[in-house]
């Protein structure tokens, strides 16, 4: 095997780098997770996932995780209502039956990103991910890199794979190659305990998810775990809006009043979201690689997830595409198939450069439907 006797290191812990870390020591590869965060515990999880059949399921069921899934998964979050900006309900499919239906390629099982992250921590062996470990810099060590970390500490790998997300510091050894400004932003907010702090949004969600159109704004929701309730405010807007538009963005009332100004027409119904959402809220401007990005193959370095590929979110493929890079690369890379790693590594990139580019292409097109005039009618048209 192209891996004997390797030492592998993944920057970054996110739902990419776990999975990884999980395929490559069922192959009995020597893996480390590097991981900024100082411990399991240290960060707030977003919004839930859906997973598809043939990326992110896929990837689980390889890991042989498919039971520990099942079990934690959220059975009614992938139920949707949309409205318009007056909080009219124009489609619900919450009177349907809810089945399991495990291995049809439209279903798409939602599981909160801390579930998740539990499970895949949970399989790894004792002491693969070194917690505390924001990476600083690496430098090329007999067949590998040296790599060096905030807290002081330099660990050997033979080969480094980047799971450190859109703003990855590994991605700049690769390709200088950036990430394009999608022309939309989304303020983040998140509600705890949300039947008692939200009760209207909690009656309209319904353990589920909310799309709400109007005059080119979205406001989308999502329910998580144990009660909790992510929303995004949606707009398209200038590159530079998050440093410049003078919020505070852990004053609840300051952030309240600019989304009654920016978001005149909505109905006072959701406000109840901005009023009642754990501070700080979160600007997340959107990006996307170039389709035609490329960069030269090295034989001891590659990338995943959103280092390689970050794309908009409004077709639910990226996290589904990092745990497919995952399961693609883990089986490069213990395939007898190539010669030398670096032959395994060039068949996966080109093959990861292709998927990735056709799911930006059409979180692309998602992104410009669901922010037009007209995107109530076309996801109406859509869901029915």
């Amino acid at each position: 095997m192209l891996l004997e006797n390797k030492k592998v290191a993944i920057i970054g812990g996110g739902p990419g780098g776990l999975t990884l870390a999980r395929l490559l020591q069922l192959q009995n590869v020597a893996v480390t997770v590097y991981e900024r965060d100082l411990n399991k515990n240290a960060r707030v999880q977003g919004s839930t996932l859906d997973l598809h059949e043939t990326s992110g399921l896929a990837a689980i069921r390889k890991a042989n995780l498919l039971a520990e899934f099942k079990s934690n998964f959220l059975p009614m979050a992938d139920k949707t209502v949309i409205t318009d900006d007056q909080a009219t309900v124009f489609f619900s499919d919450h009177d349907t039956d809810h089945q399991e239906d495990f291995g049809d390629a439209h279903y798409r099982p939602e599981i909160d990103r801390g579930a998740l992250r539990k499970i895949l921590l949970e399989s790894l062996q004792s002491e693969t991910v070194v917690w505390d470990s924001q990476f600083l810099s690496m430098e090329p060590q007999n067949e590998g890199w040296l790599l060096n970390f905030k807290n002081g500490q330099s660990a050997y790998a033979d080969i480094v794979i980047a799971s450190d997300g859109a703003n990855s510091k590994i991605r700049p050894y690769l390709t200088d190659t950036k990430a394009l400004y999608s022309g939309i932003t989304m303020l983040e907010g998140n509600i705890t305990e949300s039947t008692k702090t939200t009760p209207n949004i909690a009656a309209l969600i319904k353990g589920g998810k909310v799309m709400a159109f109007g005059n080119t704004k979205n406001i989308l929701l999502g329910q998580k775990g144990n009660d909790n309730l992510g929303f995004y405010a949606s707009f398209k807007t200038d590159e530079k809006w998050a440093s410049t538009n003078g919020l505070d963005y852990s004053n609840i009332p300051q952030v309240t009043e600019w989304f009654t100004t920016e978001y005149p027409e909505w109905s006072t119904v959701w406000q109840e979201l901005f009023e009642n959402a754990s501070s700080p809220f979160i600007p997340r401007p959107i990006y996307y690689m170039p389709l035609d990005q490329n960069w030269k193959t090295l034989p001891n370095l590659t990338m995943i997830g959103d280092a390689a590929h970050v794309m908009p979110p409004f077709a639910g493929e990226g996290a589904n595409m990092a745990m497919l890079d995952a399961l693609e690369l883990s089986e490069y890379l213990t395939s007898d198939d190539f010669n030398t790693l670096e032959e395994a590594i060039s068949s996966f990139e080109t093959n990861m450069r292709q998927r990735a580019a056709e799911a930006t292409q059409e979180s692309l097109e998602n992104g410009e439907k669901m922010h037009a005039p007209d995107a109530l009618q076309t996801m109406l048209a859509f869901f029915s």
